[in-house]
């Protein structure tokens, strides 16, 4: 992706419906693999397409807690669906990869490097919390694309991807039931680090630069002067797009909470309805627990070592010499609130969510992580009012 430390400020322009098509073939032109939101398997999918005839044009969807549906939408709007249960991190950090290959010449292994070189990816139809999450995840792979700087041991696949990467953005003006970007100040609009950010109306799309990059494709495609009264229009979709998000969670001293919250009875409230299935980190935008498989070959002497997702609600995540540090379900969940609301600041000094909702939607008995993380702040105040000692020292006893 291009240099974004210094944004353009461009006068915003006007991209009629019609250009969609020819948006993605100059982007396949241009040697892209072009990913955007289709409809597959009943929901919405980040997946390879050549033409925008591809994309989810005229679908709806309905997300609250446990519940996901697919409805006819406006035929005429390319984006008016949300977020799916996929999102760009199985391009950057697949959930199955091969890392290298061992093979044995005489005494020694031979180290193969295995590992593929991605392709150059143009995302369309991101979302401004998608955005976010990859900001994070540049942080936990240790990269700064735009400063380009790497820890020495930052995932070489990412960095390649990530480094080569187009993003298309498109603002949302239609949150799920399930969304709460506004409170973590990810959305609904994007901000920075896009190419192309696209605001739809019904007639065609706002379109702002954030790049050089992203002014080069603009200028080959047939895109006018916004008028006042369309740039009216976009911001009130986006002021409504503000006011109406699904949920909402106050993040004023949560860290603080939280930190003080290990034995706190709501732990044991949840774990009694959680299946531990780890839906929640499946879907997460930001999770990024992997495990490594090795696979003997005797018939060529080979041994080939693969990483695969996983998650740290499962029995096995923790396990050591001694057992499982975390055994129970109440240990798991947990541990997944807290890090990705609290100790994620203390290792990447960022929330490690963004409101996107999706393991609300994908859990299957509707677990919300904002009335959780809520209800664990509420109650801590009220204990440390009644006491004046703090919720820690009160649930001690």
């Amino acid at each position: 992706m291009s240099d974004t430390t210094a944004p353009l400020i461009h006068k915003q322009s006007f991209l009629p419906k019609d250009a969609m098509n020819a948006l993605v073939r100059r982007l396949v032109d241009e040697g892209y693999t072009v990913i955007g939101p289709q409809v597959h398997d009943g929901a919405i999918m980040m997946r390879p397409l050549t033409t925008a005839d591809e994309l989810a044009k005229g679908v709806c969807d309905e997300q609250d807690g446990g519940r996901y549906r697919l409805t006819d939408g406006d035929s005429e709007m390319y984006f008016d669906n949300v977020v799916g249960p996929d999102s760009p991190k199985r391009y950057f950090f697949p959930p199955q990869q091969k890392l290298f290959t061992l093979t044995i010449k005489g005494e020694r292994f031979q180290v193969d490097d295995t590992t593929p070189k991605p392709p150059k990816y143009a995302f369309i139809g991101i979302r401004a919390c998608e955005l976010a999450a990859i900001k994070i995840q540049d942080r936990v792979f240790g990269i700064d694309v735009d400063q380009q700087t790497f820890r020495c041991e930052s995932d070489q696949y990412y960095r390649r991807a990530r480094q080569n990467a187009l993003f298309i953005v498109v603002n949302c003006t239609r949150p799920a039931g399930t969304c709460f970007c506004v409170s973590m100040e990810t959305g609904p609009e994007a901000i920075d680090s896009f190419d192309l950010s696209l605001t739809e109306l019904r007639e065609g799309f706002i379109v702002r630069t954030g790049t050089e990059k992203g002014v080069a494709l603009l200028g080959q495609l047939p895109a006018r002067e916004a008028t006042s009264a369309e740039l009216e229009l976009a911001s009130m979709k986006l002021r409504r797009a503000r006011d109406q998000m699904g949920r909402r969670l106050d993040t004023r001293g949560l860290k603080e909470a939280l930190d003080k919250s290990m034995e706190h009875p709501r732990w044991d409230e949840v774990a009694d309805r959680c299946l531990s299935c780890a839906n929640c980190t499946m879907v997460c935008p930001t999770c990024f627990c992997s495990t490594v498989s090795d696979t003997n070959d005797l018939a060529t002497g080979q041994v080939t070592r693969t990483r695969f997702w996983e998650s740290c609600f499962t029995h096995q995540f923790s396990y050591t010499t001694t057992g499982p540090v975390r055994s129970t379900i109440r240990g798991r969940y947990r541990h997944w609130l807290c890090h990705k609301l609290a100790t994620w600041w203390d290792q990447f000094d960022t929330s490690g969510c963004v409101g996107c909702g999706r393991c609300i939607t994908w859990c299957p008995v509707g677990i919300d992580l904002t009335e959780e993380a809520t209800a664990i702040r509420e109650q801590q105040t009220e204990a440390s009012d009644r006491s004046g000692r703090g919720f820690v020292d009160e649930w001690a006893e």
